[in-house]
């Protein structure tokens, strides 16, 4: 299955497993609960999804790379204690709590939360001397003679041996106690990620056209050359700050995150084209409805790999426009749901001493989210910013001390109206953009297959679905309904074809 798949079947495991009856026990017993065992090539997404479920299921995450730990600092310590047996005191071996075991612990008391998920990484990796502790492991659910705590869901991932000379097969008697579930990189599903994640335009615009490109893992006489979705996502954090410290981005650059030789260079020139095309094209002049004639028909005239990065350029231009003004939505939400509750006037103590507490629960509540390990960076995102707003009318008010309640309420309603004016008009030349770009599309290709990678690219990012879900553009709706007609029709003569 593909890693979407494979989160799904992990969230649901969890909720399954955590199911209690009405008398308090979890309705499979422990023993039945058999730990999931994921196997994918290196760098799928395997560590991201365990936070994405533990988030999702809000349980705790207690995560470990067993390649980094010794068989000491997994069962422990050996020590000698006295113990009585048959009535006569003997010598026995102990061994002190497993590091493992007690950061599931501190876990719990960090967090508060008594449930969690345990996930051990690369598990059929180790060494041999920690190998059947791995197996006792996920057997009998211990390490050394200390249980993981009831609760707790035990995840392992390991990858197949193609992709690791250090892989060690588990046993039938193994296989047979797990949930074993083959993942494989799908770049699709990546898509999906890499919008909500905002990857970088140019890697989505390359990887669009070279898809192949996404995952590859070869062996040549050099070695290993490979590149991973986790290459693509580092590359593109690097490639912003780059941008930003007015740094070049080389193939010597790409090709310390993209390590297949052929694929680094062939991206960095693409990333010269890319950047070359947006100048060219005058993307932003397009976006405010200013597009020039020799423009359309210079695209309309292009080789196909120009013609799509034009397309995936329209649409980062778009996407960006709409990403804030939803952003700036959810934090106009966030911040309209407390003053709602000071609407009214309340006894003992002032509107601006009311709003601070307001504020500093929503600190609290952001920092609480934060060590539990359940705030997603765009909800972490939403709350700074409805933050700094909410700071910035208690300083408004602070110059206005002296008004009563309702005065108060006035100079803070007056201040949400302005932002909220703000937000309208960024809203309307967001739906402006959208439009221009649809203008271009039409005028420069029509109903070919730019505008269904157009119109898939929107169907695929978070914040243009919510975008639409207000604002009704007559021709997206038109050419969506034309692509999941296709679509349909595609999967038809698929299913034909295998009959």
């Amino acid at each position: 299955m593909n890693i979407k798949q494979a989160k799904q079947e992990i969230v649901d495991t969890v909720q399954a497993y955590l199911l209690k009856n009405e008398y308090g026990e979890y309705v499979i017993p422990r023993v039945h609960q058999r730990p999931v065992l994921l196997l994918g090539a290196p760098g799928i997404g395997k560590t991201q999804i365990m936070e994405q479920a533990a988030r999702e299921c809000k349980v705790a995450l207690v995560a470990y790379t067993i390649t980094h730990h010794t068989r000491q600092s997994a069962i422990g310590l050996p020590f000698i204690s006295k113990k009585e047996y048959g009535g006569k005191e003997y010598s026995a071996t102990e061994y002190t709590m497993s590091e493992i075991v007690a950061s599931i612990y501190d876990r719990m008391r960090e967090t508060g939360l008594t449930e969690g998920i345990l996930f051990i990484d690369e598990i059929n990796c180790v060494s041999e001397t920690l190998a059947p502790a791995m197996l006792q492991f996920l057997q009998c659910k211990t390490f050394g003679n200390h249980e993981i705590p009831e609760g707790w869901v035990i995840v392992a991932a390991g990858n197949p041996p193609e992709y690791n000379k250090s892989v060690r097969d588990f046993d039938v008697v193994t296989l047979d106690r797990v949930k074993k579930i083959m993942v494989e990189p799908d770049y699709r599903i990546w898509k999906e990620y890499a919008y909500k994640e905002n990857i970088h335009p140019a890697i989505l615009a390359y990887l669009e056209l070279r898809s192949n490109c996404f995952y590859q893992m070869e062996t040549t006489i050099d070695g290993k050359q490979f590149a991973t979705p986790r290459g693509w996502e580092d590359l593109s954090r690097m490639m912003e700050v780059y941008e930003r410290l007015n740094k070049n981005i080389t193939k010597e650059v790409v090709g310390q995150y993209i390590q297949h030789d052929r694929i680094s260079v062939e991206f960095a020139e693409y990333y010269e084209l890319y950047q070359k095309y947006q100048q060219d094209y005058q993307i932003a002049e397009i976006l405010k409805g200013k597009p020039s004639e020799a423009m359309v028909k210079k695209v309309s005239h292009a080789p196909f790999d120009e013609r799509v990065s034009v397309v995936n350029l329209l649409f980062s231009g778009v996407r960006q426009a709409v990403r804030e003004v939803v952003l700036q939505e959810e934090v106009l939400e966030k911040v309209f749901e407390i003053l709602k509750l000071l609407k009214e006037p309340q006894e003992g103590g002032k509107l601006l001493e009311r709003l601070g507490d307001y504020v500093d629960n929503l600190r609290m509540e952001r920092e609480q989210k934060q060590k539990e390990g359940l705030l997603e960076r765009r909800e972490d995102r939403t709350i700074r910013k409805a933050l700094d707003l909410l700071e910035n009318y208690r300083l408004l008010l602070k110059k206005e001390s002296g008004e009563s309640w309702e005065e108060a309420f006035d100079i803070l309603r007056s201040a949400f109206g302005e932002t909220r004016g703000e937000w309208e008009e960024a809203w309307n030349q967001a739906a402006a953009s959208l439009e221009y770009a649809f203008d271009f599309m039409e005028a420069a290709f029509y109903n070919s297959q730019e505008m269904v990678i157009f119109v898939s690219g929107i169907n695929t990012d978070y914040s243009c679905v919510r975008f639409l879900e207000t604002y009704e553009c007559e021709r997206y709706i038109r050419y969506n309904k034309d692509l999941l007609f296709e679509d349909a029709g595609a999967q038809i003569r698929r299913r034909i074809e295998e009959l």
